[in-house]
């Protein structure tokens, strides 16, 4: 784990928005996997204002999205949706550059449709698609993408998206373990004491982790980069 500790939530998105989109999309074309619910949205309010606006090159930037809750694009709990309203429409990347999962979809047609899609834009590391960068949430049961901790075989399965269900019982199209780990950089942006008790346990490898989608994340690949305001044990 590579460890960013700064000491606000606007602290930790501003860090994030340098490292993932403003260096790489100076440096050259940079495909983003977006996640969604509560915390990337000052991440995405941030980045549609100046300074940041400007410093970012929009024209190099590809956006896909690392889950989506499987309602309309209109429906409030619509990542798509959510990063529509605060960050699309305020910035000028073209739109044959944005990549959405389509939630109004049959589920399992629209994961196997997906997949198709990241495979037509996307380089292959061996059997799977490799994104540039791929922004993940850390949720208070440790799950991360949609895979919840009840659906752990997700962290294993072969294809690059595919069906998840929140302990609700909602369908979500989620990007699956292995497509995660063949990204060139993967980064967990998560912010919030509440954080704190699922943070401490991968640190510490307790045997809590065990049960957490995300844990596994960390440990499969050592460079994973973990920005956040929980202050950790970490030397």
């Amino acid at each position: 784990m590579i460890y960013h500790h700064y000491p606000s939530p606007e602290a930790v998105a501003r860090a994030v928005a340098e490292t993932a989109f403003v260096q790489p999309s100076q440096a050259g074309w940079v495909h983003i996997a977006l996640s969604g619910g509560s915390t990337p949205r000052l991440l995405f309010e941030l980045l549609a204002e100046e300074p940041l606006r400007s410093a970012v090159d929009w024209s190099r930037v590809h956006l896909y999205w690392v889950d989506e809750r499987c309602v309309p694009s209109t429906d409030p709990e619509s990542n798509y949706g959510m990063t529509e309203a605060t960050l699309l429409r305020h910035v000028p990347i073209p739109q044959d550059q944005v990549h959405r999962i389509a939630g109004e979809k049959l589920p399992e047609r629209e994961a196997k449709d997906y997949c198709w899609l990241v495979g037509s834009e996307l380089p292959f590391d061996g059997a799977f698609p490799v994104f540039d960068i791929v922004l993940l949430g850390l949720g208070e049961d440790g799950h991360t993408s949609s895979i919840f901790p009840h659906q752990m075989e997700l962290l294993t399965e072969e294809a690059p998206y595919a069906v998840g269900i929140s302990p609700k019982g909602q369908p979500r199209i989620a990007m699956t373990g292995p497509t995660i780990l063949a990204a060139k950089r993967i980064l967990f942006h998560t912010t919030g004491e509440k954080k704190a008790p699922i943070l401490q346990h991968i640190v510490e490898q307790a045997p809590e982790a065990e049960a957490y989608p995300a844990a596994y994340i960390f440990r499969q690949r050592s460079d994973v980069e973990l920005y956040t305001d929980v202050a950790l044990p970490i030397k």
